[in-house]
C-alpha cells in the first residue's frame, strides 16, 4: 500500500501565492519561493503549483517563477495552468517540475493525456478535476472552476485513468477553502473506482480532517493551502499525529 502524501499547494496569480473560498474571494497568502523554502524545510513530501489564471487569461505558465521555486526543493513538485502541449510540458520539465497538472486542456483535448503520457511517462501527468454538485450529479468544471462541463466526475477520472494520467489531483469546489473538512463522498467514489493514486484537495482545516480523509477514503495524498500558508497547523506537527493515530506516512 502507498504511504500517505501531506502536499503543500501553491495557487499563484500575478506571481503570488493566493487563496479564496470556493475559488473566489481570493487574498494574498505570501511569496511562492519563500513558502517553497519553508514547505521544504517542514518535510512537506510534495509541492503543487497552480497558475489559477493562467487558462482564463489564455497565457502560459510562469516558466522563470517555477525555476525559482524548484531551486529550493528536493521534494517532488507538480506545476499546472495553462499547459496545452508537449512544448509547453517540456519547458517546465526543464525548469524544474517533476510532474505537471492538466485540467482544462485535457476536458477539451482528452488526446492530450495520451500524448503526454507517452512522450513523459504516466507517472509525469496529473489530471486535475475541479468538481461541484450540481442538482445531485458531480460535474467537473475547468477554466478555474468558472465554466461547468456536462461531464460527470467518476466517468472522467476513469477516462483520464485508461488514457495514461498517472495521478488524479481531485478539489471539491464545495469544500475549497471552507476548513470544514475533506469532501469524503466523493473522494471515496472516484478512489473507488480507479487504481491510480487520487490526491483529497479542498476543505482541511484541521489534524483530524486529515486524519479521517486517510481511515475513511482511499485517498493517498491530501492536500491544503491557507492552514499551510498562514501557519494554522505546522507539516511537522501534522504528521507526528498522523503516525500517531498509525497512518503509514511518508
Amino acid at each position: 500500500m502507498l504511504k500517505k502524501r501531506i502536499i503543500p499547494c501553491l495557487d499563484i496569480k500575478d506571481g503570488a501565492t493566493v487563496k479564496g473560498i470556493n475559488f473566489e474571494g481570493l487574498r494574498n497568502a505570501g511569496d511562492p519561493v519563500e513558502l517553497a523554502r519553508k514547505y521544504e524545510n517542514e518535510g512537506a513530501d510534495e509541492l503543487v503549483f497552480l497558475d489559477i489564471t493562467a487558462t482564463i487569461e489564455k497565457r502560459k505558465t510562469f516558466v522563470e517563477l517555477v525555476k525559482s521555486i524548484a531551486k529550493e526543493l528536493s521534494i517532488p513538485f507538480t506545476v499546472g495552468g495553462g499547459i496545452s502541449t508537449i512544448e509547453d510540458v517540456r519547458k517546465l520539465l526543464e525548469a524544474g517540475a517533476d510532474k505537471i497538472s492538466i485540467n482544462s486542456s485535457a476536458v477539451k483535448n482528452p488526446q492530450l493525456i495520451s500524448d503526454l503520457a507517452k512522450e513523459f511517462g504516466s507517472q509525469c501527468v496529473v489530471v486535475a478535476i475541479d468538481t461541484r454538485l450540481v442538482d445531485l450529479s458531480d460535474l467537473v468544471h475547468i477554466k478555474g472552476g468558472r465554466e461547468a462541463t456536462s461531464l460527470n466526475t467518476i466517468e472522467w477520472a476513469q477516462q483520464a485513468e485508461a488514457l495514461g494520467a498517472g495521478e488524479i489531483l481531485l478539489t471539491s469546489m464545495d469544500g475549497d477553502g471552507t476548513k470544514k473538512g475533506f469532501d469524503l463522498r466523493i473522494t471515496q467514489l472516484v478512489a473507488d473506482k480507479i487504481s491510480i493514486p487520487v490526491i483529497a484537495s479542498g476543505g482541511a482545516g484541521s489534524i483530524a480532517d486529515f486524519v479521517q480523509v486517510f481511515d475513511e477514503t482511499r485517498a493517498t495524498g491530501a492536500l491544503a493551502a491557507s492552514i499551510f500558508h498562514f501557519n494554522e497547523i505546522g507539516i511537522q506537527n501534522l504528521k507526528e499525529q498522523l503516525k500517531n493515530q498509525k497512518i503509514d506516512i511518508r
